[in-house]
């Protein structure tokens, strides 16, 4: 599988994950994600994808700055109903890192390692998704204006040409790379930008 060379530039997550220490599926159950995971989850990589990924490491980053994130101790709360707009596409990331699922997960064994309602739509929060951990109830709101980093010009016009299948083949590459390039400006150009990427604690 051929990808674009910058995937291997962005700074992966690595989670704790006590069930598959449990189970013995990961060695001192720690599991890393990259940004190939879950453009392989997704099927493709754009700004959505990508903002996924990056609200999710940088809120975690936030909560837990002294250790590994407790994959499946992670309570996520969307802003926006789960068909609006994107929401779906993201909470399948957000979920696939964090463990969270709302009544499809895992149930858990002896009372434990239980995945089930920690992932809620439609929720009353400041931005667009709420982390919140569930051992200390320290929470952080994280958002992506992702309009603050736009398409290269013409990139509109390009996918038009391309939908309808009367692209030349010089642009179809054109649309490609600029498709790309924004994903790779949005997470290795401004992914530590507050401006795009805002990640805000909620104070008590």
């Amino acid at each position: 599988m051929r990808t674009p060379a910058f995937f291997d530039e962005v700074r992966s997550l690595t989670v704790y994950d006590p069930l598959a220490e449990f189970l013995g599926a990961a060695e001192n159950g720690r599991i890393e994600y990259r940004y190939i995971d879950v453009v392989k989850l997704a099927g493709h990589s754009c700004p959505t994808v990508a903002a996924a990924y990056w609200m999710t490491l940088k809120g975690l980053a936030n909560l837990y700055p002294d250790s590994l994130p407790q994959r499946g101790g992670i309570r996520v709360e969307f802003r926006e109903d789960m068909l609006s707009g994107v929401t779906g596409v993201i909470a399948n990331v957000v979920a696939m890192l964090t463990g969270a699922t709302h009544d499809t997960g895992f149930k858990g064994i002896g009372g434990r390692f239980d995945r089930r309602k920690l992932l809620y739509f439609s929720a009353s929060v400041a931005e667009e998704i709420r982390f919140t951990r569930l051992d200390t109830g320290q929470s952080v709101d994280v958002a992506a204006r992702l309009q603050r980093v736009p398409f290269a010009p013409q990139t509109s016009e390009l996918m038009q040409k391309c939908l309808a299948g009367i692209a030349t083949p010089e642009e179809t590459a054109r649309f490609r790379d600029n498709w790309q390039a924004r994903v790779r400006a949005l997470l290795l150009d401004h992914g530590d930008d507050q401006g795009v990427f805002p990640v805000n604690p909620v104070r008590r």
